[in-house]
């Protein structure tokens, strides 16, 4: 008999443990918080990095800051009877050229601040109908944060974010900060292969937002951009069959995956988190569109199927809305940028993909529309 050949391998170096991460869910955990914030440095600046353009405007975290459980409210719909021509938007002047055939439109030549109750209902109507708009060369980061939250509060009661960041005094403004010395992106493309993360805001609320604002204070020169999808376009994309079998089909939406990441990085958590149940097709109230109302950063599972069932369901939905770039835009942001989105119909990502150290610093007024709802199935659009 043949001797057997043999081999021998060296025994591999000790490697270190590795660190298990913790995660929440499917919840982003993109947010630095109050555990990265350096507050000298973003005040002050230093040699090498300038202070923040609007330093009224930077976060700040109240561990004792604590409000009770939001109430149902009444919400008023401005876009139902505005104008479809917009005659008080948009005058001889204003320019819009649309980001994509279906989808976002940038508009020059208006100024937001200035606009007549009329102008802002066809403001929301306009929103509604494009899903996001982007107003340049706009004074609203200059307004007083009084004046500012007063103008979003004419759309709806104005929501205040459980965990964020928020201006002193003023914790109806949703801060979306990263400091000249935040590397919290770099840290989650050690776990990740993307920092996209698809969402429409706060959709476990009972009441969630509608139409919405986000303005500019500081951006990198390049990067930080802002995704939006069509979520009109991806129910109309689908086939009729199925998505009449989307209809009569509720999810739950929750809020708890958030909270624990807020209290995982020492941030805070005002308001004690909620689920919601809502459709998976909403109808816009002003437009009587369709979208589908599921995102994967708080939409947990179908009501009545199982787990299984659930997730194989989900999933695609939330691969259709991800993959489909011929139902999304990029809004590119530029000093005196305001983006107005309608939140019932789109949804969103930031970006996280520059490594220059420069602040990406904006403010979100939210306010809250009503409760979802849904229409019968109508088959195809005539």
């Amino acid at each position: 008999m043949a001797p057997i050949a043999t081999q021998t391998y060296p025994s591999p170096p000790d490697l270190p443990a590795a660190a298990i991460p913790k995660h929440f869910g499917n919840y982003k955990e993109q947010a630095a918080g109050a555990k990265s914030f350096n507050k000298k440095l973003e005040e002050e600046g230093d040699a090498d990095r300038p202070r923040a353009n609007y330093v009224d405007y930077l976060p700040a975290w109240s561990p004792n800051e604590k409000h009770p459980p939001l109430e149902p409210f009444e919400h008023t719909e401005h876009g139902v009877d505005a104008d479809k021509s917009f005659p008080d938007l948009l005058s001889p002047s204003a320019k819009v050229e649309d980001l994509t055939a279906t989808t976002g439109s940038e508009v020059s030549g208006v100024q937001l601040s200035s606009l007549s109750d009329a102008g802002k209902d066809q403001l929301a109507l306009l929103a509604a109908q494009r899903k996001v708009l982007a107003f340049r060369d706009q004074d609203f980061a200059d307004l007083p944060i009084e004046k500012a939250s007063e103008y979003g509060a004419y759309f709806g009661r104005l929501h205040i974010h459980p965990t964020s960041g928020a201006p002193k005094g003023h914790p109806e403004i949703h801060v979306v900060h990263r400091g000249t010395d935040d590397r919290s992106g770099e840290i989650l493309l050690e776990t990740r292969t993307s920092t996209v993360a698809w969402h429409s805001d706060v959709t476990y609320e009972k009441q969630p937002p509608g139409t919405t604002f986000l303005y500019i204070l500081d951006t990198p020169t390049t990067g930080g951009d802002t995704l939006f999808v069509n979520q009109a376009e991806a129910y109309q994309r689908l086939s009729p069959a199925f998505r009449e079998r989307l209809h009569g089909l509720k999810a739950v939406h929750s809020g708890i995956e958030q909270a624990d990441s807020a209290r995982h990085r020492d941030s805070i958590v005002r308001r004690e988190p909620v689920t919601n149940v809502h459709p998976i097709v909403r109808t816009h109230p002003a437009t009587g569109e369709k979208a589908l109302y599921v995102n994967p950063q708080f939409t947990r599972h179908i009501v009545g199927y199982k787990k299984d069932e659930s997730d194989a369901l989900l999933k695609f939905l939330f691969d259709h809305i991800a993959y489909g770039a011929d139902f999304q835009a990029r809004v590119k942001w530029a000093k005196g940028t305001v983006v107005v989105w309608d939140n019932r119909v789109t949804g969103h990502s930031a970006t996280l993909d520059w490594s220059t150290g420069q602040r990406r610093h904006l403010a979100r007024i939210t306010p809250q529309a009503e409760i979802p709802y849904e229409t019968p199935f109508e088959g195809n659009p005539s």
